[in-house]
């Protein structure tokens, strides 16, 4: 299967100074993969990486004849202002900004969308509400039907499942499979090892460096998960800045 995204020798930090450093490798088209390690491996800085948020320090991450703006980002829940006065309609409605434009207004077949996608995450009925009044797992909910709207080839979903109940969880995971059933490429950092030996059958194991890489029962071994802890227990984040060389852009 052809590469969907490919990472060369890419460094990412912040001040000079790496979170993930020197990683390289290749997501197929289509692939629904795990990316897991401990606390301070990485796994948000990579994603901010991939989405553009982050520019990498040395290195390169390629995305074929994909812009990073057909990329549907879920960023962690504790990154959204829930103080900000919006409602659940029209945060999810953002979702459609590619097809409306950043100040764009939405007709009626961009509301029926945004109506649709709660529906489908289940917040029928939410539409006026604050988001600043949403529990956990109804604002997780929300953020899933953003991303519906997106329809994007590419999904990236930084701690999906991370402090929301069993259920909310299970309709989550059941979109998941979904979007990788219809050939969409997805990632998900993600803590729950149970989850992830269950439901990914791609691994990317992360501890500022990769550990392990390939079908998730032969990443997820005892020593592997004992090599990631200690490579983040050592790594020194007062270390010098990284001076890795900047690789000539190649053909994708």
């Amino acid at each position: 299967m052809a590469a969907r995204l490919q990472f060369r020798d890419v460094t990412l930090g912040y001040d000079r100074h790496p979170a993930v450093h020197h990683l390289s490798g290749e997501i197929a088209s289509g692939a629904l993969l795990a990316v897991v390690g401990p606390n301070g491996a990485g796994k948000s800085t990579l994603f901010r990486g991939l989405v553009g948020i982050l520019k990498p320090l040395a290195g390169s991450i390629a995305c074929g004849d994909l812009d990073v703006r057909d990329i549907a980002y879920l960023p962690q829940s504790a990154e959204i202002d829930r103080s900000f006065p919006i409602s659940v309609f029209d945060f999810t409605g953002s979702g459609l900004w590619r097809a409306t434009g950043a100040f764009g207004g939405l007709g009626r077949r961009e509301r029926r969308r945004v109506v649709e996608a709660l529906a489908a995450v289940g917040l029928n009925g939410f539409e006026n509400r604050p988001i600043g009044t949403l529990s956990g797992g109804q604002m997780q909910r929300m953020l899933f039907a953003r991303v519906l709207l997106q329809d994007a080839g590419v999904i990236v979903l930084d701690e999906p499942f991370n402090a929301i109940d069993a259920k909310t969880s299970a309709d989550l995971l059941a979109l998941v499979r979904r979007w990788h059933e219809e050939k969409r490429t997805v990632l998900a950092a993600l803590h729950d090892m149970d989850l992830v030996r269950t439901n990914f059958p791609e691994t990317l194991l992360l501890a500022r460096g990769a550990v392990a890489w390939g079908p998730t029962a032969q990443v997820l071994t005892a020593d592997n998960l004992l090599r990631a802890r200690q490579m983040c227990e050592a790594f020194d984040d007062g270390a010098a800045a990284c001076a890795a060389p900047v690789l000539p852009p190649r053909a994708a």
